[in-house]
Formats: C-alpha cells, sequence, structure tokens
C-alpha cells in the first residue's frame, strides 16, 4: 500500500484522535459496571499514579498494584494481592455492592483479593486519588471521614505522603510497612516497620518478632536517635497523639520532587528522592546502617560510639556488668552502677549529654511538667531511673520519665541530654543535681491508656 504525502495531514489527524481517545480511556474510577481488565489501567487525575496488573522481575505470576506513572523506573508502591496472586491474565478488577473491592479470576469467578467495610452506599465507586490513595467511597460523597475504604490504611513496603504510620484506637487498627519477600515476590518478607506508642512513641523495625532498630522516642522536632532528621525544603514531618491516634506522618513541601520511604527485602528503611536529571532513586536517609544502629548492642547503661573500637563502653560511673564477657566483645549483659542506689538514704541526678535517649519502652510522660517538677515526680519513686523534657522544640518542655535499665543509648551529633538516677555519694562536678531525701510512697498520679492492644499503651501521666 502506498501513501503519498497528500495522505500525511489524514494520517496526523487520524493519530490525534486515536491519541485523544486514549487519553479519555484513561479513568481514576471503576464502578460495579465499569471494572479493571488485565492490560487496563486507573491513573489518578493528575497523572501522578498508575494502577494496574503487573509481573514483578523473573515471575509470570500477575498482581494488581500501583506505581508512579510519571517516572521511567517502575517502582511499585503498593500491592493488592501480595499474598495470592494470579497465575494467568483473567483477572478482574471491580466494584461490588454494598462497597467491595475485589480482584476475581475471571475464569472460574473465585475471590482471589477484597477489601473491608462496615458500612454499606447506594453507588459505591473506588477511586485512586493523586495522593496514591486508592479509596473506595460513595460516588456523592469525598468526605475522608466516610472513606469505605481506603490503601493508606493497608500499605505494601511504602510510606507515601499523607500516609499515617501508626494506631487508630478507635478501630484497633495498626498502619505499618511490611517488606517484599524478594524483587520477585510481593508477598509479606521478614521486615516490620512500625510506629510504637508503647511508653513513648518511636519507630522500631522488626524481623519477626525480634527488634532490630529503635529510633528513640519522638522530642518534638525528631526522633531522639535520628539527628539527620532535620528541617528541610522538600517535605515536613510531625508526630500525632491523641485519644483517637498516635501516629507518625509527612507530606513534600514542593509537588514537583517525587519522594517516599520503603523497607527493603534485606530490612533497611529507605527515604528515597527521585532524580530526574540522572533518571535513577537516591537514598537520602537510610537506618539501620551501622553497628550502633542495632537494638541493645550495647545492653543496659552501655553507650555506643561509633568512632570508638571496641564501639560499646560504660556510661561514666558505670561498670561491665560481666568483665570478662565484655572483654570478649559480648556486651549484651550491659554495664550497673558502681555505687548501687540506696533510695531511702538519698538519691541524686547526674547529667549525661549528647545522646540518642534510651528505649521509651517503660517510660510514662506528661505534656505540661516543667523540668523541676518531674525531677520531684522522679525522685519520689524509686523505681524511676531517669528523667528529662519530653519537647525540645520551644526550649524544653514537658516530663518523660524511665521505670526500668536504661537500654538502647548511643552517642549522635545534636543528641540530648538525661539525668539518671544515682547514689548519692556519686556527688560531685557541675553537672550534678543534688535531691533531699525521698519518701517511699508511689507516684501520686493515675495512668492514662490509650485504646489500642495491651502492649500498645500511651502512657500519660495525669
Amino acid at each position: 500500500m502506498k501513501i503519498s504525502y497528500k495522505d500525511f495531514p489524514l494520517l496526523f489527524i487520524l493519530t490525534f484522535v486515536m491519541s485523544i481517545q486514549k487519553i479519555s480511556n484513561a479513568t481514576d474510577t471503576i464502578t460495579t459496571t465499569k471494572i479493571l481488565r488485565d492490560g487496563e489501567t486507573m491513573i489518578s487525575s493528575d497523572g501522578s499514579f498508575e494502577l494496574g496488573f503487573f509481573s514483578p522481575e523473573n515471575s509470570k505470576n500477575r498482581y494488581v498494584g500501583m506505581w508512579y506513572k510519571k517516572i521511567t523506573v517502575t517502582t511499585v508502591v503498593w500491592v493488592a494481592n501480595r499474598e495470592v496472586p494470579l497465575t494467568n491474565t483473567s483477572g478482574v478488577f471491580k466494584v461490588v455492592d454494598p462497597g467491595l473491592l475485589v480482584l476475581l479470576n475471571d475464569t472460574n469467578g473465585g475471590i482471589i483479593w477484597s477489601s473491608n467495610t462496615s458500612r454499606h452506599v447506594k453507588n459505591p465507586v473506588a477511586k485512586l486519588l493523586d495522593s496514591g490513595n486508592l479509596v473506595v467511597k460513595d460516588a456523592n460523597d469525598d468526605d475522608p471521614g466516610n472513606f469505605l475504604w481506603e490503601s493508606f490504611n493497608y500499605p505494601t513496603d511504602t510510606f507515601l505522603p499523607g500516609m499515617k504510620l501508626g494506631w487508630n484506637y478507635k478501630t484497633g487498627l495498626e498502619v505499618y510497612l511490611s517488606s517484599w519477600k524478594s524483587k520477585d515476590d510481593p508477598s509479606s518478607g521478614d521486615f516490620t516497620n512500625h510506629f510504637d506508642p508503647t511508653g513513648y512513641p518511636q519507630r522500631v523495625l522488626k524481623r519477626g518478632s525480634v527488634v532490630l532498630f529503635k529510633s528513640g522516642p519522638w522530642n518534638g522536632l525528631r526522633f531522639s536517635g535520628a539527628p539527620h532528621l532535620r528541617k528541610n525544603t522538600f517535605y515536613k514531618y510531625r508526630v500525632v497523639l491523641n485519644k483517637n491516634e498516635a501516629y507518625y506522618t509527612y507530606e513534600l513541601l514542593d509537588r514537583s520532587i517525587i519522594s517516599l520511604v520503603t523497607l527493603s527485602e534485606s530490612g533497611v528503611s529507605q527515604r528515597l528522592i527521585w532524580v530526574d536529571r540522572t533518571q535513577r532513586w537516591v537514598v537520602y536517609i537510610a537506618n539501620p546502617t551501622e553497628n550502633c544502629d542495632i537494638y541493645r548492642l550495647c545492653g543496659a547503661y552501655g553507650s555506643c560510639n561509633i568512632a570508638k573500637s571496641p564501639v560499646c563502653e560504660c556510661l561514666d560511673r558505670f561498670l561491665p556488668k560481666d568483665p570478662e564477657v565484655w572483654k570478649r566483645a559480648d556486651w549484651s549483659n550491659g554495664c550497673v552502677r558502681r555505687t548501687p542506689l540506696n533510695c531511702q538514704n538519698g538519691d541524686v541526678f547526674l547529667k549525661y549529654s549528647g545522646i540518642k535517649l534510651p528505649d521509651t519502652q517503660y517510660s510514662l510522660f506528661n505534656e505540661n511538667m516543667t523540668l523541676e517538677e518531674c525531677k520531684v515526680l522522679c525522685l519520689k519513686n524509686c523505681s524511676c531511673t531517669a528523667y528529662t523534657d519530653l519537647d525540645i522544640s520551644k526550649g524544653g518542655s514537658g516530663c518523660l520519665l524511665w521505670f526500668e535499665d536504661l537500654a538502647n543509648i548511643r552517642l549522635v551529633p545534636e543528641g540530648q541530654y538525661i539525668y539518671i538516677r544515682m547514689a548519692s555519694s556519686e556527688l560531685g562536678g557541675s553537672d550534678v543535681l543534688t535531691n533531699h531525701v525521698p519518701d517511699s510512697s508511689p507516684l501520686p498520679v493515675t495512668f492514662k491508656l490509650g485504646l489500642a492492644p495491651m502492649v500498645y499503651n500511651l502512657n500519660r501521666i495525669e
């Protein structure tokens, strides 16, 4: 078939019409009648995210997933049926009454995956928002508080801007990250990343039930063990704590920047930034990355210093609990005070500076107390081992108390200070605060517990 130059205007018009038709067929919404089949995709209205069927590297399994539309490296940020893959291309993604999102095998009609809901709506739809949040809602109701279901509550390995990592006490739902098993398999891997409000909030990385890393408590500016988490020009972050929720979130300040937090299949939490000039992701922050990131590496009252060898040493005025084992680089037994406490005869507090604050699993807090009130309260209870400011964002406010041996300490740039309980005979030096002889009565406080499961409680002093 010959085509003359006279045909080019017609060809151009046909090509343009076909491209317009292709654009018009792209949708951000599916309904009970408008379904998504393998080979078709949903695209958010601003073109940022695309959702459809995909196969990972070196795999023929089919999954429904979401990825960035505008970048050249396919980066999957969410997977629906991560635990139950399709083995063919007969998948159908659709909304069914009374408001469920389901993935079906069109060959036999079997349900591969389904969302959940506790409410019914008359006209349910699923919409892919510009944020990358896939939501099920009533077609005429855009109020986020009325969404029946949203993918932001069920992430896989990726923490997107606007997502809330943590707990909803009303529903009992925890939102956390779970690594892929491998690059070829998006099913749940060995590693999980949590926002744990036990005692006072910290970010926690686990392998199964084993804790690998804790960030240190939130101090109003950042997590205590994350000095690199500073105010910057492209994203901001915050922690929200109230009777209904406890979560960590962040948002991008510049919509032209693409950035996310992901948990790798090897157990490393990374903030990545897409660099358009080089067309690749670069690592902005990662943890754990070094020995001192290992949870409780130096045991109780041991401090980790990555600049020294060996990295573990006892805090000043503490000695190895088992000196022989300590010499063999087994620091897990930690350290003990060189002078035992004698609460009834009077204790003092020594100030230690420049550290990542200890694990706050066994702690109490109050947002309104002064540091002096915090000291008095700690002194009156012989089980209280240390105290410090809760929030350092405005020069210091609030009260944070510890009630067990102090562990997970390390030296960090821009580290904080803490007052640790010591025997009165250790008095001496400009960094020591003296106190009166305490009574032996229990803390005159009540505990305000969150509505989360027993192991996830926000312990406020009132």
